[in-house]
């Protein structure tokens, strides 16, 4: 997020594990200015239904921005069903091309229970090495907590939850109230 246009603002972890043959998408609820909380119980994890298939999105940066690219993407969806790797392409080209949508300020994950992307207005379309990914303020610290319990836990739900816990713990722009998605192949 720029820094110049919206100062002071942070907030948002987003995780998604994919083991077992599903993938679980957990998100806080904090947003923040400087160092108010603004809200603790935004909704960054969200389930959408172009064509009748499901996809499980998170996101992180500005709410406004990130509805424009989700609606976007199920948009591209319609078009192209049931191929959420294409629709993912379309969609960063078209984020990185357009003059309007090159300013959205917002990262998503999404996932349709097999493949699982991180899309980035930088054109990215990337798909995690580890089956874990994150993105937002405290990011790193989930992704971390995600990798590390991966080999022990056996169920994502489980990975998925403790790993943002972990965050909240340590990322003072995270806090525990969670919401979570769950989407199997």
């Amino acid at each position: 997020m720029s820094e110049e246009r919206f100062p002071g603002w942070h907030g948002t972890t987003i995780v998604a594990v994919r083991k077992g043959g599903k993938v679980v998408v957990a998100g806080d609820g904090q947003v923040s200015l400087g160092q108010t909380v603004i809200k603790g119980t935004a909704r960054k994890v969200r389930r959408i239904a172009p064509g009748g298939r499901d996809i499980v999105c998170g996101f992180a940066g500005s709410t406004a921005d990130a509805f424009t690219l989700l609606e976007r993407l199920e948009r591209k969806l319609e078009s192209a069903p049931g191929q959420l790797q294409r629709a993912a392409v379309e969609l960063a080209k078209d984020w990185r091309m357009d003059k309007y949508l090159r300013n959205l300020e917002a990262m998503l994950i999404v996932t349709d229970g097999a493949e699982l992307y991180v899309i980035t207005g930088a054109g990215d379309v990337l798909e995690p090495e580890h089956d874990a990914t994150a993105i937002g303020s405290g990011g790193n610290y989930a992704l971390a907590a995600a990798r590390a319990l991966y080999q022990y836990e056996p169920d994502a739900e489980v990975i998925a939850r403790r790993a943002l816990e972990i965050a909240a713990e340590i990322c003072v722009y995270t806090n525990g109230n969670m919401t979570v998605e769950s989407i199997s192949k």
